[in-house]
């Protein structure tokens, strides 16, 4: 009974400390988006990303948008959506590149010129990349990530382009 007892622990010990992921991953990251991070594993290549949060507090405050009509002035709320592939990066487990493909909801304020100072709520909708990097604390269940890309608005202003960059934490379940 004890070697049983002993040999489950050791399973379990040294199953939690080889798996670099898991299942799930939740974190935070700061950027463009910046907000609540969540990941679902599908396999040891494919996840799924989902962030929501605000977008436009860093690199997108105060810029223009539909031309000459007006500009963001603040932060909006924000979801995006990523399908992603990753890969050790040199056969390491400790460190991961990914990329992948998805879309972006914004809701924002803009300040259309002919509202004379006031402004109008957008919500916007488009398709967004990113690839990044990923290290995995040895021993650990939290990992550290990088990551850039951008955000190509369809609706209502095709062709806006604004980018992502961001940093953050995960903890992987």
């Amino acid at each position: 009974m004890k070697k049983l007892a002993l040999t489950f622990i050791c399973t379990l010990y040294f199953g939690l400390a080889q798996a670099q992921y898991d299942n799930w991953a939740v974190g935070f990251k700061l950027g463009e988006p910046t907000g609540v991070n969540i990941r679902k594993y599908f396999n040891n290549i494919h996840a799924l990303d989902i962030t929501v949060g605000t977008y436009g507090g860093i690199l997108s405050n105060d810029r223009k948008y539909r031309g000459d009509e007006g500009i963001y002035k603040n932060a909006g709320v924000s979801l995006q959506v990523h399908y992603l592939w990753h890969t050790p990066l040199f056969n390491s487990e400790a460190v991961h590149v990914y990329y992948g493909l998805g879309g972006q909801i914004n809701s924002r304020r803009s300040y259309p010129k002919r509202l004379l100072g006031n402004y109008e709520k957008n919500i916007s909708l488009g398709g967004s990349a990113i690839g990044g990097f990923e290290y995995y604390i040895p021993d650990n269940r939290i990992s550290v990530f990088i990551e850039a890309g951008t955000y190509l608005e369809l609706l209502p202003r095709p062709f806006y382009l604004s980018p992502n960059f961001s940093g953050g934490i995960r903890f992987n379940l």
